[in-house]
């Protein structure tokens, strides 16, 4: 064992209040002896200053790693005797700053094992401080990330409110932050509306719920605030007029589908015409909705579908292309098949593959037996046209814009629906809440019944959907929350449960 030749004052600066005196080197770890100055000290019970010594004893520390090796501290420790009547008749001095009572670990050492526990918790932070020469075991690392007191911000005026998944499609827990300044507030197990219904009524002071279109939570904080302002995200509004619009694209393909390629009348195509007339002949007769599906043998929702659509005509869907690598030479194919009608497909397939094609036959005839050579443009399938509605009209490049133009314009509902989303889109861009009633109004003489559904969800939750539109705030910090939650759980849960996700959710 050799003596360690460095200034104690620079390696061991943490040990500032002992009086280091001997520091040696074994190979392994570096061992360092040290013990209290002499003087007095305070009892902890009634602090009073005392100099008359008991005892000694010694107590081994683990402190900061150097040079890649542990450091354990050996330091004397002294009993006094205590003064005081009615007091402990001795007590054992402490060290603030160095060591905390039934400690095993320097304070610098505490705080940077919970520095890695906070940021990784079980195994992961075992494996890097065991890199970094501190030995712990994953129980003691949990045990000291749950010590680590959780943070209590006040509570503010505006709070955010969102479900997360424990266990997806099972059980959900909520999350509380503040919309201001994005601080976890608190977590909850689930999301049933007595149990922040209870939360809110214990931590009063809230004004503003900023939350989604969830009713639970909307009648949580009608029972427990009445008075509470209540903001709906404006993006789960948006993305519910989407889902509404895509209905309606849905619904008149058969205007907008002809802008574009000549169709084949298809099996599937076929199938679903022969089933129309199938289910409204057996409602001609008096059968009943669930006696119709129990002949038909197909589902109840799908007898309910064809027997709300008048015409069979309505029922019939564009095809539905993706891109492939025939595409780039579609105009190559249709100008030799103009010229030379009954030029072979093996010989069109040769004079491709010199072109730089790198697909196979098989394809190629696809290709040619869908028409696809034939048109320009290959009509977009429903959502993707919905894509183009919903979407900012500078972001859309000028080829994709003139499609959507001559998509619109062989619909005329398709023309008012897009009308609709950009007024709708420039309320909510503008904040101009107030004019959400005169939209609604819009819609309702727009004539698209498509979109009633949305419209009574809006009457539904008219004021928080027109809070929505007006003030700053939005869902958006809280699913920020949501996707850090995501990577704490697939970092650790389970080990110590709820317990656990909760303490590390509102430590991150």
């Amino acid at each position: 064992m050799s003596v360690v030749n460095v200034p104690v004052g620079v390696a061991f600066s943490g040990l500032g209040p002992l009086v280091v005196e001997d520091v040696r080197d074994d190979g392994r770890r570096i061992l360092v002896s040290a013990r209290t100055p002499a003087g007095p000290a305070v009892c902890p019970s009634c602090g009073t200053w005392s100099g008359r010594v008991h005892s000694y004893h010694q107590r081994t520390l683990a402190d900061m790693p150097m040079d890649g090796r542990s450091v354990v501290v050996r330091v004397r420790i002294r009993r006094l005797f205590c003064s005081t009547l009615q007091c402990f008749t001795t007590f054992r001095e402490q060290v603030p700053g160095v060591v905390e009572r039934y400690q095993r670990r320097t304070v610098r050492l505490t705080a940077q094992v919970r520095a890695v526990v906070r940021e990784l918790a079980g195994r992961a932070a075992v494996r890097l401080l065991g890199a970094l020469a501190v030995r712990l075991s994953r129980h003691t690392a949990i045990r000291i990330l749950l010590r680590i007191p959780a943070p209590r911000p006040p509570i503010p005026q505006v709070v955010s409110v969102d479900d997360f998944a424990l266990l997806r499609r099972h059980r959900y827990g909520t999350v509380l932050i503040n919309a201001v300044t994005h601080e976890r507030i608190d977590v909850l197990p689930d999301r049933r509306s007595d149990t922040l219904e209870a939360w809110l009524r214990a931590h009063p002071g809230v004004e503003v719920v900023v939350r989604d279109r969830s009713a639970s939570y909307a009648e949580a904080v009608r029972r427990a605030l009445p008075g509470a302002t209540q903001v709906a995200d404006r993006w789960h509004l948006w993305h519910g007029l989407v889902r509404s619009v895509e209905k309606v694209v849905t619904a008149h393909s058969r205007c907008w589908a002809a802008a574009g390629p000549k169709r084949r009348t298809l099996t599937r195509e076929t199938t679903t015409l022969q089933r129309w007339r199938a289910v409204h002949n057996l409602l001609d007769q008096g059968v009943g909705l669930m006696d119709c599906a129990r002949r038909l043998g197909v589902g109840l929702n799908t007898v309910k579908r064809y027997a709300r659509t008048a015409e069979p005509e309505k029922l019939r869907r564009p095809p539905q292309y993706r891109a492939c690598l025939v595409d780039p030479y579609r105009d190559h194919l249709r100008e030799r098949r103009a010229t030379e009608p009954g030029v072979p497909v093996v010989a069109l397939f040769h004079e491709i593959k010199a072109l730089g094609y790198t697909g196979s036959l098989n394809l190629l005839h696809k290709y040619l037996n869908q028409g696809r050579e034939r048109s320009d443009r290959i009509a977009p399938s429903p959502r993707r046209l919905t894509s183009w509605i919903t979407t900012k009209p500078a972001d859309l490049t000028e080829q994709r814009r003139v499609h959507l133009d001559e998509l619109l314009a062989a619909c005329p509902e398709l023309t008012r629906l897009a009308r609709l989303v950009h007024e709708f889109a420039r309320i909510m861009g503008e904040r101009r809440g107030n004019d959400l009633d005169g939209w609604m109004k819009q819609v309702r003489d727009a004539g698209l019944p498509e979109l009633d559904p949305f419209l009574r969800g809006l009457t539904q939750d008219h004021d928080a959907a027109v809070a929505g539109f007006t003030l700053p705030y939005n869902n958006g910090p809280v699913e920020g929350v949501n996707t850090k939650t995501k990577l704490i759980k697939r970092q650790m849960y389970g080990r110590a449960s709820f317990r656990l996700l909760r303490h590390r959710i509102l430590l991150a």
